[in-house]
């Protein structure tokens, strides 16, 4: 007996980052962690910084890091638009640390022309960086 799978296509503005047959995907949405199987309801949501963690169906993990974007599911297909997407092998913890150390320095900032919420979004991606980095490497 098969497994059941759904097809997944992962697609930032640059670049399509996967496309096949997966058994689950694990993915952060605007109200909390989302688990996609074969069979899930159909659903459209906003996702956030953070990951994907994909099942294909032989059972390999792929984790791919989302700096946000929408999540469609519908019957037999599952589409991730990611404003930025990354492979996890790609990203570099140290400009995540970098990243996150100048976004907090900006929110600490009480003077000057400091956009509070541009800086909050840039901490956002950097702390989600670093959980995905950490998440992969366990």
């Amino acid at each position: 007996m098969a497994i059941p799978t759904v097809n997944l296509s992962v697609v930032s503005a640059e670049e399509e980052l996967f496309s096949g047959s997966i058994s689950s995907l694990q993915i952060t949405g605007s109200e909390g962690e989302l688990g996609i199987m074969p069979g899930h309801a159909p659903l459209l949501t906003s996702l956030k910084p953070g990951m994907a963690r994909i099942v294909k169906e032989d059972g390999v993990e792929e984790i791919i890091y989302l700096s946000g974007g929408m999540l469609e599911v519908q019957p037999n297909n599952v589409t991730v638009l990611a404003d930025v997407a990354i492979r996890v092998a790609d990203l570099d913890e140290q400009q995540a640390l970098e990243a996150k150390e100048r976004a907090e320095k900006h929110l600490n900032d009480h003077g000057g022309d400091v956009d509070y919420a541009e800086a909050a979004t840039e901490l956002a991606r950097a702390v989600a960086q670093l959980r995905v980095i950490q998440a992969s490497s366990r």
